[in-house]
C-alpha cells in the first residue's frame, strides 16, 4: 500500500510540473492576430475567377483581403492572354505591397528588377491601386532586369518596390497571387463579397 501511495504522489508531482510548464506567462509573446479565425478558399471558387476572367476579358481579380494582425494578406487570381511583345509603359511596381506568384497554367517571360525607366505614377482612382495593390508606378522598361521563364508550378517573390514586367506570354498564363500588405493600404474583402462579385458581370478589369 505504501508503494501505491508513493506512486500516486509521484504521478501527481509530474502532472503538476507539466501544468506549471504549460501555464500562460504574461511576459510570453502573444499572438499578433488575437483570436482571429482561419480562412479557407476552395479550388472551385478560384477556378470560377479564372473562368470569369476569360469570359469577361478581365486580368487581375482580388478573391480575398484578410486581416492577420500586423498586415493584410490579399489573394488574387490573374489571367493574362497571349503577348508577343510588351505594351508601352507596362512595367508595374507597388510601393507598399509585396507579391508572390504561384503559376498554375501557361508559360511566359517575366523580367524583374528595381531600376525602372520613365516611372509614371499610377492614378489613385485606378481600381488596382484602390483595392488590390496600393500606390505605385508604371514604367517603360527595367534596366539590368533579370528575365525568368515561367511555367506551371513556379513561384515568384516580388518585394514592394521591385519592377515586374511581362515581355512575352506564349499563349496565356494563369497564376494565384498572394499580396502582403503590412501598411493595410487595401480594404478587407471577405467570402460574402467574393460571392457577390462572382454572381454578376464585373466589367473590364485593369492590369496590375
Amino acid at each position: 500500500m505504501k508503494n501505491i501511495v508513493i506512486g500516486f504522489g509521484a504521478a501527481a508531482s509530474v502532472v503538476a510540473a507539466l501544468m506549471a510548464q504549460t501555464k500562460i506567462n504574461p511576459t510570453d509573446p502573444q499572438p499578433t492576430c488575437n483570436m482571429c479565425p482561419g480562412h479557407y478558399i476552395p479550388v472551385s471558387e478560384l477556378q470560377a475567377y479564372t473562368k470569369k476572367a476569360i469570359a469577361e476579358r478581365l486580368t487581375d481579380q482580388q478573391v480575398r483581403d484578410i486581416e492577420i494582425g500586423k498586415a493584410h494578406v490579399g489573394i488574387g487570381m490573374v489571367h493574362r492572354g497571349k503577348l508577343d511583345a510588351p505594351g508601352a509603359n507596362s512595367v508595374a511596381e507597388h510601393d507598399q505591397v509585396s507579391e508572390v506568384y504561384h503559376i498554375i497554367d501557361g508559360t511566359a517571360t517575366l523580367v524583374l528588377g528595381p531600376d525602372i525607366a520613365n516611372r509614371q505614377r499610377r492614378p489613385a482612382t485606378q481600381q488596382t491601386v484602390r483595392e488590390f495593390n496600393g500606390p505605385g508606378n508604371n514604367g517603360a522598361e527595367i534596366r539590368n532586369g533579370v528575365a525568368y521563364q515561367l511555367e506551371p508550378g513556379d513561384v515568384v517573390v516580388i518585394p514592394a518596390g521591385t519592377g515586374h514586367w511581362f515581355t512575352k506570354i506564349d499563349d496565356h498564363i494563369d497564376y494565384l497571387m498572394v499580396r502582403i500588405d503590412p501598411d493595410k493600404v487595401t480594404p478587407i474583402r471577405d467570402e460574402a463579397a467574393s460571392k457577390a462579385y462572382l454572381a454578376k458581370p464585373a466589367g473590364r478589369g485593369g492590369v496590375q
